[in-house]
């Protein structure tokens, strides 16, 4: 199947082609012509999947025809800044050849040249909760003419506490309306939120949850605690580790891994939440083009990250869910790359990795020619 089966436009298509996509993902190949048809959707479906494509080029498609500068009527809603600018990015790649215009707008940063671009008029806004509901309160947004919804990353929302957001949102938003659902995982919480938004939406479902990447090669070090920073210190520099994305649970612990592996000549950034925009944005724009060797992130932060080639994700730290897991190593092996993903386990963290194997059902090659063994 390719993207002109889909029935995609000429100057869509084009974007595409420009860009070197011509054979839609499972889950573009599932979502496009639904939403092409006005049904709403509940898609499950974790990072890297091609997602973010398959509701912006069936709405693109739709707003061409039906554009209109004076009312928004597309609202993408997304749990953090760096999976807003990268809608952002995405939807301009795709609408150069069209007149759909869009706003991107989140916190941390002065809203003043957003402001200034929703005030020109745009079709889309693509957004993250509190700097939407700032500007609605302030009267800036109106959200009455919405004829398409998109809640993008719903479990992350859930996770991240904007469910009461969310909810304030959606209060502003016209009945009649298309919602585009779309979460990586679907738990009791997240049925419950999608049920009270959809209307009979069609379900799609691809790269099951427990499915780790299959081309991605994972193994564990057993090793202390307090050993863990001399372990990634010699993993970095013994093994052949060109480009590393490391996990931590917190924002104290990117900040002190990242001081810890400059101080010893390791090229490295720390991204979460207490960094400012521009500093995220300097890290990240650092990392994907390789003046940075390691970007240490916490799970929340790293949503949005989407680097190509990225050989290793070592997760510093074991986290408490499994799936969050199988989202990490999502980040590396992609697009049909081979990919590593390293896990460095304290005693304290057996129990984590237990739940891991039996929810990907694979095996974890355990290295043991380490310096650090526990």
């Amino acid at each position: 199947m390719t993207f002109k089966d889909l029935k995609l436009s000429e100057p869509l298509l084009r974007a595409l082609q420009s860009v070197g996509y011509t054979t839609p993902t499972p889950i573009q190949q599932q979502s496009i012509t639904p939403i092409l048809e006005g049904s709403d959707i509940f898609g499950c479906a974790q990072t890297g999947t091609g997602k973010t494509g398959a509701f912006l080029l069936p709405l693109l498609e739709q707003l061409q025809h039906n554009a209109d500068k004076r009312n928004v009527k597309a609202l993408i809603l997304a749990p953090t800044r760096e999976l807003a600018i990268q809608i952002s990015d995405n939807f301009k790649e795709y609408a150069k050849h069209l007149s759909v215009t869009q706003a991107t707008i989140f916190g941390g940063v002065s809203q003043f040249h957003q402001e200034r671009e929703l005030r020109k008029g745009v079709s889309v806004i693509i957004a993250t909760p509190g700097r939407l509901l700032d500007l609605m309160e302030q009267g800036i947004v109106r959200l009455d003419k919405i004829e398409h919804f998109v809640l993008d990353e719903a479990d992350r929302m859930l996770d991240m506490g904007f469910i009461n957001d969310i909810k304030k949102v959606i209060a502003k938003l016209p009945k009649q309306r298309q919602t585009l659902f779309f979460s990586a995982t679907a738990s009791a919480p997240i049925m419950k939120l999608a049920n009270s938004l959809l209307n009979n939406p069609v379900h799609v479902s691809v790269t099951p949850i427990s499915s780790a990447a299959t081309l991605v090669d994972q193994s564990i070090y057993y090793v202390r605690k307090e050993n863990k920073k001399l372990l990634l210190n010699h993993v970095l520099k013994s093994n052949d580790v060109e480009h590393a994305l490391v996990f931590t649970r917190t924002k104290k612990g990117a900040d002190r891994v990242a001081k810890e592996l400059n101080k010893n000549g390791i090229t490295c950034e720390a991204i979460h939440g207490n960094k400012s925009q521009g500093a995220r944005e300097r890290a990240l724009q650092g990392f994907k083009t390789r003046k940075i060797r390691v970007l240490v992130a916490t799970d929340i932060a790293s949503r949005g990250i989407d680097v190509d080639k990225l050989s290793h994700v070592i997760n510093y730290e074991i986290p408490e869910q499994a799936e969050t897991y199988v989202h990490r190593i999502g980040r590396t092996g992609r697009a049909g790359a081979s990919g590593t993903a390293l896990s460095f386990c304290a005693k304290e963290e057996v129990k984590y990795m237990k739940d891991i194997s039996k929810l990907i059902k694979q095996n974890i090659t355990v290295v043991s020619s380490h310096p650090f063994v526990n």
